[in-house]
């Protein structure tokens, strides 16, 4: 029963983080919104998510579950179902049947240490973790953006590290 609660809780708190996030919000109120707390990894916050779902079957695919689990500090930008169904699917078919484009993919959404996403008004850069690349934070129609990524004004924080949702895959 208490697992049922955690993961109901971790979904809900998902849920509700990506609609604030679709709202207009000030800078102040987005700012200040407090992270959601869940019992677990990044992983294991995907895996309690329902609108994370496909997420998770590309992280399994890869063989990266063991790396994000067993990483510490790290800051995930964690597209939806609907942002994976929004990649044409000639694009999402090439990556996802070649395990080394799609590992790449998929590590351009972490970066290592907790980024704030919601907290630069002028365009900030930071490293993704294992990729090298840089993904940029700024605001855009008052709504924080991870590249061209809407980003959720509730952060998920996990033992691990912390989960961003965003609507947008992001492209190395």
């Amino acid at each position: 029963m208490k697992l049922k609660n955690l993961v109901l809780a971790c979904g809900t708190a998902m849920a509700l983080s990506f609609g604030a996030s679709s709202h207009a919000q000030s800078f102040a109120d987005c700012v200040s919104t407090d992270l959601a707390n869940f019992d677990g990894t990044v992983v294991d916050a995907a895996l309690a998510t329902p609108a994370l779902s496909t997420l998770v079957d590309v992280v399994v695919a890869a063989g990266l579950v063991d790396a994000l689990n067993d990483a510490d500090n790290i800051t995930v930008y964690a597209p939806t179902n609907d942002a994976f169904a929004a990649v044409p699917g000639g694009i999402l078919d090439a990556i996802t049947s070649d395990v080394e484009l799609l590992t790449s993919v998929l590590v351009y959404h972490v970066s290592a240490g907790n980024q704030d996403p919601r907290k630069w008004v002028k365009a900030q850069k930071a490293k993704t973790s294992l990729e090298g690349a840089s993904v940029f934070f700024h605001r855009q129609d008052g709504s924080p953006r991870v590249n061209q990524a809407a980003v959720a004004c509730q952060g998920v924080k996990t033992d691990n590290g912390t989960v961003w949702i965003i609507d947008s895959v992001l492209l190395p």
